[in-house]
């Protein structure tokens, strides 16, 4: 039977630790900033990248890695006839899956590509789940199916501290950043079918996470949580009260990362990223 190998990108939030135990393929977003170019996670960090953020006068831009870049990696791990399933961040928010799509139309390997419609955590969910099937030896269509799966069991909301790379990425006016500024509006979005939806406002971190809390007790309820991460970008005063909210509710096993250069681009510093999966 093939071997299926796993193939996702830099915004997946992947540890070192996992990717080396399940030998997943990542492939790096590039950041263009003050007119220099960077790999996401390969010669800048997270941090870095917000520090160099908060002094540039223009909003960083993403690229999507090149066709080229992802038909090599297909050629490459499919030529003794393994199968490649290509799991990417939202299709919403990048061309990357498009680009992934692109080249498994060139390449003589058999791959499939998936758009998870989420970033982050909630992506990684779908990765780790589908390397674990595959280093068991599951097929193709079974890991699939389970990264569908989790793909409609998973919740994702972000929320910004700042409305300013909201505003200089246009995702909404300069008066309504005035106005909101002004009276301190922290907008919750969701990621709905992998497209980021305004679904609540609030004016302090504190209801914030007493939103949060909320949303995911009636997400969950009923149900079993599987998994929950938080991501953020320097906005641990919203990401740490909520942890204890989850633990104390009986949830004890929270991932928390640092997000990604990619992901810091559209929300600015302070914002945190919350995502949770059920069974």
């Amino acid at each position: 039977m093939p071997k299926v190998h796993i193939v996702t990108d830099s915004t997946a939030d992947l540890t070192k630790e996992i990717i080396e135990k399940y030998n997943i393929h990542v492939v790096p977003l590039t950041i263009q900033i003050d007119g220099e170019s960077y790999i996401d996670g390969v010669n800048i960090q997270p941090e870095e990248f917000l520090h160099k953020m908060s002094s540039s006068k223009d909003l960083p831009k993403s690229s999507q890695p090149a066709v080229g870049v992802f038909k090599e990696l297909y050629d490459r791990l499919g030529k003794n006839g393994d199968q490649v399933i290509s799991i990417h961040m939202t299709g919403g928010m990048s061309g990357t899956v498009k680009s992934a799509q692109n080249a498994a139309d060139l390449t003589d390997s058999d791959v499939t590509v998936i758009d998870s419609k989420f970033i982050s955590f909630a992506l990684y969910f779908q990765v780790e789940e589908a390397a674990k099937m595959a280093a068991n030896g599951s097929t193709k269509e079974a890991i699939i199916e389970k990264v569908f799966d989790i793909r409609s069991k998973t919740d994702l909301y972000v929320v910004v501290d700042t409305l300013d790379n909201l505003v200089k990425g246009g995702r909404i006016g300069k008066g309504k950043a005035m106005i909101g500024s002004l009276l301190s509006i922290k907008p919750i979005a969701s990621l709905a079918d992998g497209v980021y939806t305004p679904v609540a406002k609030a004016r302090s971190h504190k209801q914030v996470v007493n939103y949060l809390f909320k949303q995911y007790l009636e997400d969950t309820k009923g149900k079993i949580v599987k998994a929950v991460g938080i991501s953020h970008a320097h906005g641990l005063s919203m990401a740490t009260p909520l942890m204890e909210l989850i633990k104390d509710s009986g949830f004890k096993d929270i991932q928390v990362s640092f997000t990604s250069p990619v992901i810091s681009t559209h929300t600015g510093p302070g914002a945190i990223g919350f995502m949770y999966m059920t069974e």
